[in-house]
């Protein structure tokens, strides 16, 4: 294996953190990334340096690639190595098994699964194609950490190939119950892949308890044992340790372009074009996990029942486009199109007052600060979600502290988030549309109460200490002193109200 003079740290993930695009006179362009993978690491890799591994994002042959990505980094402190993948590896490994059978699996979403056994067989292959490229640079002393659902047999192929480097992985994704995860027909093969990384980590205690369940449900030859945020498991004669690591954003940075006399501007502007009420703000990318036809249903539900919102709340939502040429995304976008049009036709006021703003684009990121900024609610409402970084990028850009949260009890953010935030069940569209109604009528002092609470554990559990917790679990010598982090527990277990 080559080693380069460089940081020995390693990060794979399914994409690089820019975008290739080829334009029609097959000119290559690139662009930055987006994502919560993206948003979380760039900072940590520009902080420690070290190496990229990724698909470029352009199937087949791509003339002068790597300088075009050296170009790219130039002056971020890391380098870029691609993976090339064909159009079937990318069709049937990344929409077909990741996204038709992982991803809606791990969501809770089995009914939505398609199981075609070539799918399984193209994504083991395109593992050993990653693997194949972090050991072409890698050295027995490199820390390798892969990330998310698309590449979790990427450890076994390179213990295969020979690596004795140190493998970790991050899901940032949800880890099913074992009911769910069982109707897997590769589970036995993916746990066993899973057990080749030597540190495993999850999101939450609930994750990562789930991840437990399935291991001594279904590994035979398993031992489990230990005591708070990370715990091992010996199989094999060997010890694979398991954790969970909420991951954070870079708060003092998101905090920092919020106050900019730009955004200020554009906030002032948008606050004029909508004046004397409150804005309310639901943004997200075009996905079924994220609950926004029930979101606007419980929107219309509060519109119904509370008439004091009419002319005093307007809706802003913001809806990235994403896998578009999928059958089901593209209803998705019909049926958020249809009830937005639905509720404007029913609530829309001649004077002028439009309950709903839809927007469906990409969004820059000075327009993402502003919507953030000028909210004085924001909607994170997903159905399930591994942790949800938009809930704590608005926290970090609301500077004045008088704005609400109303979070998800299926987010992993409600774990951190319980203490400041108005959790509620997306699919109770009444108990969201009392929150909505409870925000609406929340005082100053409360607000900025529990704004303080969620800015504060945001700040202290940004992106530097979730990549510091994870680093020192895989070196540490001694895992007993890791505290144990307090899990979430929704509101109808423990018999309360959830707000």
């Amino acid at each position: 294996m080559h080693r380069s003079n460089r940081s020995g740290l390693i990060v794979v993930s399914n994409r690089l953190p820019i975008v290739l695009s080829r334009e029609a006179d097959d000119r290559i362009t690139a662009q930055p990334g987006t994502g919560g993978l993206v948003t979380a690491l760039l900072p940590v890799l520009r902080d420690r340096g070290g190496i990229w591994v990724g698909w470029s994002g352009v199937t087949g042959t791509v003339r002068n690639l790597k300088s075009l990505l050296a170009g790219a980094t130039r002056k971020a402190g890391y380098r870029l190595h691609p993976v090339s993948l064909t159009r079937e590896e990318q069709e049937k490994f990344y929409y077909g098994f990741s996204n038709e059978v992982i991803w809606p699996l791990f969501h809770d979403f089995e009914a939505l699964c398609n199981f075609e056994p070539d799918y399984w067989r193209m994504y083991v292959s395109v593992n050993r194609r990653y693997a194949e490229a972090v050991a072409e640079i890698s050295a027995a002393d490199d820390f390798v950490w892969i990330h998310d659902y698309q590449l979790m047999n990427v450890a076994q192929e390179l213990r295969a190939l020979g690596s004795r480097a140190k493998i970790a992985f991050f899901l940032h994704i949800p880890f099913p119950p074992p009911d769910i995860y069982a109707k897997l027909p590769w589970r036995f093969q993916l746990l066993r892949a899973l057990l080749e990384y030597d540190l495993i980590g999850f999101q939450t205690l609930r994750d990562r308890r789930n991840f437990v369940r399935c291991l001594r449900t279904l590994v035979k030859d398993v031992r489990v044992q230990g005591r708070g945020q990370v715990i091992t498991a010996t199989v094999g004669g060997r010890e694979v340790r398991i954790g969970n690591f909420p991951i954070g954003i870079d708060f003092d940075a998101w905090a920092q372009q919020a106050r900019s006399p730009e955004i200020t501007g554009k906030v002032a502007d948008l606050r004029a074009l909508l004046p004397n009420r409150q804005l309310l703000l639901g943004i997200d990318r075009l996905d079924y996990t994220k609950g926004i036809p029930q979101r606007l249903r419980a929107f219309r539900n509060a519109l119904a029942r509370y008439p004091d919102l009419h002319e005093r709340v307007t809706l802003i939502q913001v809806v990235v486009p994403s896998r578009e040429h999928i059958p089901r995304y593209n209803e998705l976008k019909n049926q958020i199109e249809g009830l937005v049009s639905e509720i404007n036709g029913e609530y829309t006021r001649p004077g002028g007052w439009v309950p709903i703003h839809h927007v469906f684009r990409g969004v820059s990121t000075t327009d993402l600060l502003t919507y953030y900024r000028a909210a004085d609610i924001a909607l994170v409402t997903p159905l399930k979600d591994g942790m949800n970084l938009v809930a704590k990028e608005y926290c970090a850009c609301s500077i004045e502290k008088d704005c609400v949260l109303i979070l998800s009890e299926f987010a992993g953010a409600a774990d951190q988030l319980q203490h400041g935030a108005l959790l509620v069940n997306p699919n109770d569209l009444e108990g969201t549309a009392d929150a909505i109604y409870r925000a609406f009528r929340m005082s100053l002092g409360e607000r900025r109460a529990r704004m303080r609470r969620l800015r504060r554990v945001i700040r202290q559990q940004d992106v530097f200490w979730w990549v510091d917790s994870f680093l020192r679990a895989a070196i540490a010598k001694d895992i007993s002193a890791f505290p144990v982090l307090e899990d979430y527990v929704p509101s109808d277990v423990l018999g309360g109200s959830g707000l």
